[in-house]
């Protein structure tokens, strides 16, 4: 009989993603993570023990793991990073990874947009002002005719930059892989990433995080930007100096900037957090409900599918 365990604590409270995967495996032996347990490390392995499939989100996958559970063959990923998985461990030990890109990503570009317009307009500081008592207009900017600088152009940024277009922006994009047909399409300009930086009224990042992007946006890269230039990252953690970029923010060489997601979660640095030019997130961007469904389905067919990235 297959067994299946669903380690995701949002998968097993989501009463259609449960009723779904019990459809779609009708004899099979389900435990859901009902006790909405934070598992990790040994109470991970015994949680999956005694399966042959495994529902996974944000638990890390690593070679103990898969060490431990060989009688595990299939991992159906929940969410679109990959990041918690050592991807050449599964290999080795002989498991399939059932996962689909790009799910979530409407749901991340609507996020980027309202938080371009809200810094654009200054609306978290109006409202705090307004909350406290204070009642002046702040004079803002209109996302309409912007330069757009799409950092890393995969799924969320080609989902991002048609919808730009309807607010006549120009779009820029970097990315290692070359995309030439979408950017005559949508009529994206490719460009290096300091050019990028240095014509940009808006900066937004959508990579993953590896050796190779940790700290992307450097002290150096960042005085690049221009000092009226607004940053988001909704992607991943760690792909900014937050340092520097609290001071960038504290100094007025940038604008202003939303983050989604931080090196350390949940972020502690108060001072950079209570900037008024300053948006910060709770890592929503996937945090849509239609999004969730969608990732959740994903998986469950992931368990059937056996892709291997």
């Amino acid at each position: 009989m297959t067994a299946i365990a669903v380690c995701s604590r949002s998968f097993s409270r989501h009463p259609q993603l449960r009723q779904a995967l019990i459809e779609r495996f009708p004899q099979a032996r389900i435990t859901f993570n009902d006790a909405g347990l934070s598992l990790s490390g040994q109470s991970l392995v015994d949680f999956v023990q005694g399966h042959d499939l495994a529902v996974t989100a944000l638990e890390k996958l690593d070679e103990a793991f898969f060490s431990a559970l060989p009688g595990l063959k299939v991992i159906g990923k929940y969410g679109v990073g990959l990041d918690m998985i050592d991807l050449e461990a599964m290999r080795r030990h002989g498991v399939r990874l059932g996962w689909t890109g790009g799910v979530n990503r409407r749901s991340v570009s609507e996020l980027v947009i309202s938080c371009a317009i809200a810094l654009l307009r200054h609306v978290p500081q109006a409202s705090i002002e307004v909350r406290d008592g204070q009642w002046r207009q702040l004079m803002g900017r209109q996302l309409t005719g912007k330069t757009v600088g799409i950092v890393g152009c995969g799924h969320i940024g080609k989902d991002l930059a048609p919808l730009l277009k309807a607010f006549d922006c120009q779009i820029l994009a970097h990315d290692i892989v070359d995309f030439p047909e979408f950017y005559a399409q949508h009529h994206v300009q490719a460009v290096d990433l300091d050019e990028l930086l240095s014509r940009s009224d808006i900066v937004t990042l959508h990579l993953p995080f590896d050796d190779s992007t940790r700290n992307i946006l450097s002290r150096e890269k960042l005085a690049v930007m221009q000092s009226s230039a607004v940053l988001i990252n909704a992607a991943r953690g760690g792909l900014v100096d937050e340092a520097a970029l609290k001071a960038m923010l504290k100094s007025g060489l940038l604008a202003a900037a939303a983050f989604d997601v931080f090196a350390g979660e949940p972020p502690t640095d108060m001072e950079l957090l209570r900037l008024p030019n300053f948006l910060a997130t709770p890592h929503i961007g996937g945090s849509a409900e239609e999004a969730v469904l969608a990732m959740g389905l994903a998986a469950i067919d992931g368990l059937s599918r056996n892709d291997v990235p």
